[in-house]
């Protein structure tokens, strides 16, 4: 088996980035709203060095290929493409992730009693990845280290290609963060996002057909996300608010706004996963119980952790509110 997937997807990645973003008034361009972080204009053309970095390392790893898990993908990316440039109705979007998911649970073999989760799952993951790209080198760095804790999994059950697919995937985004880490030169967009979103899910459900993990497995390695996304989500729905409306509710870009910045952030959300991949790779060999145990420990953590920043978020905002009165 070959070792060049992953330094051939970081290299494609990191060199077709820095093409794409020479002439930057012929790229996509991400304009600031009310759920950006950023104030000037930045290319959002990254995603499409990511996925050219990700397919030039698979090219060496085609004889292992799943077609259910590559079809899908480019169909996603492309999907996602035309969105970054022409803005598709969320219906469109939606329809695509379902129908990229179903071919994954037919691809899979998933039973049909966990058919409607795991549908769920694929689903919610494509989009959340999306979410949670708002700040310069979060989403790459949840790429980096998710997909390489899935590579170190496959390789402890001897599964070097399956490995070296996901080592590549970590290599690609380790190469879109050499110019997406603070200050952002680029942005990955939703043909980065949603492929990511969608591969975090779709190779965590693969691991998991073949017995290499748990199925809650991909959702610790993934929870920082996982977590953020969700909350969040549910507060909005209990406050009744549009859902679908561009927001700044995430907690990590409160912890942004907080005076945290982009780096200090990005550190501390590297921090995190590193903590949660290399515990979900220790859960991997505990018995029901210890792995219960791990999970509850985990939803403590995350629990204080939302807690922590709910508590400085009401400060930071009434304080803003007090200045803003005199």
């Amino acid at each position: 088996m070959t070792h060049y997937p992953p330094v051939i997807s970081a290299f494609v990645t990191m060199l077709l980035t820095l093409i794409l973003t020479l002439n930057k008034n012929g790229t996509i361009q991400d304009i600031p709203n009310e759920r950006s972080l950023h104030t000037e204009p930045i290319p959002r053309i990254g995603g499409v060095a990511i996925m050219a970095g990700i397919l030039s390392g698979w090219i060496l790893l085609f004889q292992y290929w799943a077609w259910w898990i590559v079809l899908p993908t480019l169909g996603l990316f492309l999907l996602s493409l035309v969105d970054d440039v022409r803005n598709l109705p969320a219906k469109i979007r939606l329809i695509g992730h379902f129908v990229a998911a179903m071919i994954v649970l037919w691809g899979a073999g998933v039973e049909w009693f966990w058919f409607l989760p795991v549908l769920l799952f694929i689903v919610w993951m494509t989009n959340l990845y999306n979410f949670m790209d708002g700040s310069d080198g979060l989403a790459g760095g949840m790429a980096l280290f998710g997909f390489s804790f899935y590579g170190i999994a496959g390789l402890m059950n001897g599964n070097e290609a399956f490995a070296m697919m996901n080592f590549a995937i970590g290599a690609a985004a380790l190469g879109f963060l050499y110019h997406n880490f603070h200050p952002a030169k680029v942005f990955m967009g939703d043909a980065g996002s949603i492929p990511l979103g969608f591969l975090a899910a779709a190779l965590g459900v693969w691991g998991w057909q073949q017995n290499y993990w748990p199925f809650w497995f991909p959702i610790l390695v993934f929870s920082p996300f996982v977590t953020d996304t969700t909350v969040t989500l549910l507060k909005r729905a209990w406050r009744r608010e549009n859902l679908v409306h561009a927001h700044r509710d995430h907690y990590y870009q409160h912890l942004v706004q907080m005076g945290w910045g982009h780096r200090n952030t990005a550190v501390a959300e590297y921090a995190l996963m590193l903590l949660a991949g290399t515990s979900a790779l220790w859960g991997i060999g505990l018995d029901t119980q210890g792995q219960g145990n791990l999970l509850a420990w985990w939803g403590a953590v995350y629990l204080g952790l939302t807690m922590w920043v709910d508590r400085y978020w009401l400060k930071h905002e009434a304080t803003k509110k007090n200045v803003a009165d005199v």
